[in-house]
């Protein structure tokens, strides 16, 4: 019940941790019955790993709520001492004791529950290794006589629950993650967000600023506009910004009239959050040659991986750009291996490279790249660019790639497909051996995909590209350039003269154009001169005039 007053959702994240709550009060049971040793009734350590924002802090608190425990919370991130964990001694000059020992000593009970923040974040130096000190205290076979150098003396954690939070579940040392039970929270589906924000974060952030909800009102459809048009993110903790954003835009108007009661609504969104940042892309909406749409995970969540391929006029080059990891480098080269050892069957001039440059690009350079899962989405886009068949649209696809042209399972499913409903991309290419991972998906968004299970680079290529090239006319319209966004200028009126400084807007007063701003003295109006009337210049003092 607490776990469901705190969070929305995390279904699944709810019952193993209730799972493992029920496993370790009957081991404490027995224990005491003397069926158990007290260190082995403890079991292993409670790990969530997941994307920022996504709740694993305030699922350690309300665990703690629901024991009825003390709660104790130390971010590690950073931690590259191993007197940070076991204290300094009492030797050195300002010397205190361990982090461990100090927050214990804060809380004041011997049975916490104890959150240890960030825990993939640790750093081994000179001056010891962290996480070799936090084995001491998380062993359930040593944590009953933990010493600190401080101290002196043995002191015994095994009563305290220990609880550890993390982005990367790789990072974490393999000694410490042999010993804990790891639950990975993924990232929030879109209507999960919708009522977080409206049940949870909307209360919050009003009490925060001083408001009620009688005074600021925001509907679902307007929180989902929030969510989808101005964060990016697997979590909400950018949600909650907007949210504070509103609030304290909204609470300025409020204190200028206070009888005013704010209800949100798409028009006036923009107002108070500015233009739109997101959109969905519009590259994965059309047909095109040599991009193709990939799939990718990172420590905020899934994310859309788009890889470009153009060709040119060279002796042969290949060029990889994008910031891209070693292991990508090589799905690269596989690929185009697997392309040339099959170029007849792919309708491919065997020599093709001996007068062709290859250029794959990885677009948005700033963000390293890496990982063996854009194999089949590189090989895809690289015999697109080569034959010119274009890619089918509202596509994207995921799945590592040998030289045979096999298709390997990949990690991280469920956040790639939560990335492509969310782009609107309702048609992935997913390796066979990933079938089995579709269970964790949620029913309701399996019923939204499409999803074609692959399991060699033919079905991929009969699945992806489309068998004739794109019309003349559309290859053209790729290439227009853009619209102009002002008009041409137009020739003065006969009545008209140029006056003010240089760039200010003249023109007949009978002339349609767009209105002026108001107080901006760029869009005054120049009427001529038999059309001058006192009203027409309301920006000039009268004192400013002049005589014709």
């Amino acid at each position: 019940r607490i776990l469901d007053e705190d969070h929305y959702g995390l279904e699944g994240i709810k019952e193993r941790i209730i799972e493992f709550l029920a496993v370790r009060q009957l081991r404490q049971q027995l224990a005491r019955r003397g069926g158990y040793a007290k260190s082995e009734s403890q079991g292993q350590i409670l790990c969530f790993i997941g994307p920022p924002g996504v709740g694993k802090t305030s699922l350690g608190r309300s665990i703690a709520n629901a024991l009825g425990r003390k709660f104790a919370r130390i971010s590690l991130g950073g931690v590259h001492d191993e007197a940070e964990i076991r204290g300094h001694r009492r030797t050195y000059v300002g010397a205190l004791p361990g982090r461990i020992i100090q927050s214990m000593k804060t809380v004041g009970v011997r049975n916490p529950v104890f959150l240890l923040d960030e825990i993939d974040k640790l750093s081994a130096e000179y001056r010891g290794d962290p996480s070799a000190a936090l084995l001491e205290v998380l062993d359930p076979e040593q944590n009953s006589s933990f010493t600190d150098h401080y101290l002196e003396i043995p002191y015994d954690l095994s009563e305290v629950f220990f609880i550890c939070t993390g982005n990367v579940k790789y990072d974490i040392p393999r000694v410490l993650a042999d010993r804990m039970d790891i639950i990975d929270l993924p990232g929030y589906m879109l209507e999960e967000k919708i009522n977080i924000g409206s049940r949870h974060l909307l209360p919050k952030v009003l009490t925060e600023h001083g408001l009620t909800p009688e005074q600021v009102k925001i509907p679902q459809t307007v929180m989902q506009h929030i969510v989808m048009d101005y964060t990016r993110e697997a979590g909400v903790r950018n949600l909650e910004r907007q949210l504070a954003m509103i609030c304290r835009k909204a609470a300025r108007r409020i204190i200028e009239k206070p009888d005013m009661h704010l209800r949100l609504t798409l028009h006036s969104l923009e107002q108070y959050l500015g233009a739109r940042r997101y959109t969905l892309t519009p590259e994965s909406q059309k047909t095109q040659v040599g991009v193709a749409m990939g799939l990718a995970v990172t420590e905020n969540g899934g994310i859309l991986l788009p890889v470009e391929v153009a060709t040119m006029v060279g002796k042969g080059e290949l060029m990889v750009t994008g910031q891209l990891g070693d292991i990508m480098r090589e799905s690269a080269a596989a690929a185009l291996s697997y392309i040339r050892s099959r170029a007849d069957a792919l309708n491919i001039d065997p020599n093709f490279q001996d007068s062709t440059d290859l250029h794959i690009h990885l677009p948005e350079n700033a963000i390293p790249k890496d990982g063996p899962s854009a194999g089949i989405t590189i090989a895809t886009a690289l015999i697109s660019a080569i034959t010119g068949r274009p890619i089918r649209e509202n596509l994207a696809m995921t799945g590592e790639i040998t030289l045979r042209g096999r298709v390997l399972a990949i990690g991280g499913l469920k956040e790639k497909v939560l990335a492509a409903q969310q782009a609107n991309i309702h048609n992935l290419l997913i390796p066979v051996e990933n079938k089995k991972d579709i269970a964790e998906i949620p029913v309701k968004i399996q019923r939204q995909m499409h999803f074609t299970f692959v399991d060699t680079m033919d079905q991929v290529i009969e699945a992806a590209l489309l068998d004739e090239p794109l019309a003349d006319a559309e290859s053209e319209k790729q290439n227009e350039p853009p619209e102009k966004m002002f008009p041409e200028p137009r020739p003065l009126h006969k009545d008209e003269r140029i006056v003010g400084s240089p760039g200010q807007h003249v023109r007949h007063p009978d002339e349609p154009a767009y209105e002026p701003f108001e107080n901006d003295p760029s869009s005054l109006i120049i009427p001529p001169a038999n059309h001058i009337t006192p009203d027409s210049f309301p920006h000039i003092r009268a004192d400013d005039s002049t005589k014709p």
